[in-house]
């Protein structure tokens, strides 16, 4: 094999190889970077117009979570329980269970939120009813301004 030949395979080795570790090692520096492009998780969201929330009527509320990656796709979208209790009264639960994060649903005629999943129950403020959860659900901070209804998101549901 001549020289030239030699010395050229030999640089396109280690310009692949060298490619290739670049590539390899991107992922780790999105990694270390992405705190400092992260969005705050407790962003104020707006959930709908005060008109569309009768008081004594609770709701499911979608908003896009506060921390979506790239690829989430429907999954960058959560929820929220919010009920009117008053004119400008709001109070907001987490639409996840406080035991292993399983959506709840709410029951008009129990008025109870329910885990499907493994029981658990919630009181209409949110306290433990009965099952495994083991702490009352998470509220949203909720303000009006200009006859919107925003929510204040939080991060990834907890559980225990």
């Amino acid at each position: 094999m001549s020289s030239s030949r030699r010395r050229f395979l030999n640089r396109l080795g280690v310009g692949l190889g060298g490619l290739t570790a670049l590539l390899a090692g991107l992922p780790v520096v999105g990694f270390l970077f992405s705190p400092v492009r992260r969005e705050d998780e407790h962003t104020w969201r707006p959930v709908g117009a005060l008109g569309e929330f009768p008081v004594g009527e609770t709701r499911m509320v979608r908003y896009l979570d506060p921390e979506p990656l790239p690829w989430a796709g429907f999954a960058a979208r959560s929820g929220a329980w919010v009920r009117r209790e008053g004119e400008d009264e709001f109070v907001g639960f987490s639409m996840y269970c406080t035991h292993t994060a399983c959506p709840i649903t709410w029951s008009e005629g129990a008025n109870l939120f329910m885990c499907p999943c493994h029981g658990g129950t919630f009181h209409r403020d949110g306290r433990v009813a009965g099952g495994p959860p083991p702490r009352p659900l998470d509220r949203f901070d909720i303000r009006v301004q200009d006859g919107q209804v925003w929510l204040r998101t939080m991060g990834a549901p907890r559980t225990g």
